[in-house]
């Protein structure tokens, strides 16, 4: 008889637990999908995530998706952490967007600037180096002190160098009769030459432009000497499991949803004013010179 009360008092109290919400543990929330993307830092800027901060709340609202920037310390890591899927997406310069791509089977390139098709390098000289603007390549400036950007910038070395050599016939050092520099950046180039750490260098024209346009370098003093020939740049790159992530199709909403993009302040950080649609296709050039100085890892 004792047994039995004891079980009924058991039944009761498991029944009064149930009714209470104590019984089975509560469930888990389900962890909320993020779209994480980075930028190569080819600028001097610690304001990137500020000023990227209009563009990520705007995508985030047209596609219903939280999206997260995550730095890059340099073009490499950026690289690195596309093809480990740390990131989904990224804007990459020419180079290091054929780089992951190579790395990420079925990667896409999907937006670019209006003006990243026709996209050029300016090489820039100190006013005592004596060299004047020119529209032919520079031979002089191989006997200068000489600095590109970052070892794996578009516009601040591979294009620099694949038209040093196809003006020269040499490479950069043979060309030139000193060791020549890396800057990591744009903006340091034109600050080492404005300075006189070095001579020469080789830089992005849209930095140049703004630096000048800024008033934070004076033109006459670190002078623009020859501007290159037209090569494709930047670009938005997407890993194609986002699809598997986001659901089927979201790859082409997001490439939507990019190039409809109409106010320049969401692009400040680019910086552009628009955006175009972009495919692997449009990189095969840089893929073929990056291909030909062995630039590919």
């Amino acid at each position: 008889m004792r047994n039995i009360q004891v079980l009924a008092s058991s039944l009761v109290i498991t029944s009064s637990l149930l009714a209470c919400g104590g019984g089975a543990p509560p469930e888990e929330p389900t962890p909320e999908k993020v779209l994480r993307f980075s930028a190569i830092p080819d600028q001097n800027s610690t304001e990137t995530r500020e000023k990227l901060a209009p563009l990520t709340a705007h995508l985030s609202a047209q596609l219903g998706v939280k999206l997260e920037y995550v730095p890059a310390r340099d073009y490499q890591a950026a690289v690195e952490m596309f093809k480990n899927g740390d990131v989904q997406l990224a804007w990459f310069g020419g180079l290091t967007g054929v780089q992951a791509r190579r790395a990420v089977a079925g990667a896409r390139a999907i937006a670019q600037g209006e003006s990243d098709p026709r996209f050029y390098s300016y090489f820039i000289a100190h006013r005592d180096s004596g060299l004047e603007p020119s529209e032919e390549f520079p031979q002089g400036i191989g006997a200068l002190s000489f600095t590109f950007g970052s070892e794996s910038s578009t516009s601040g070395r591979l294009m620099p160098e694949f038209f040093i050599r196809q003006a020269t016939g040499v490479g950069p050092a043979e060309f030139f009769t000193q060791p020549v520099g890396f800057s990591g950046s744009h903006d340091r180039t034109v600050e080492w030459v404005e300075s006189g750490q070095f001579q020469a260098g080789v830089v992005n024209y849209s930095v140049y432009d703004k630096r000048v346009a800024a008033g934070d370098t004076d033109p006459e003093t670190v002078r623009v000497i020859w501007k290159t020939p037209f090569y494709a740049d930047y670009n938005w790159t997407v890993r194609p499991d986002v699809d598997e992530q986001f659901g089927s199709g979201f790859i082409d909403r997001l490439q939507k949803e990019l190039v409809a993009i109409d106010d320049p302040a969401l692009l400040t950080a680019l910086p552009r004013n628009r955006l175009i649609p972009a495919t692997n296709e449009d990189f095969a050039g840089i893929l073929e010179v990056a291909e030909a100085l062995e630039m590919l890892r």
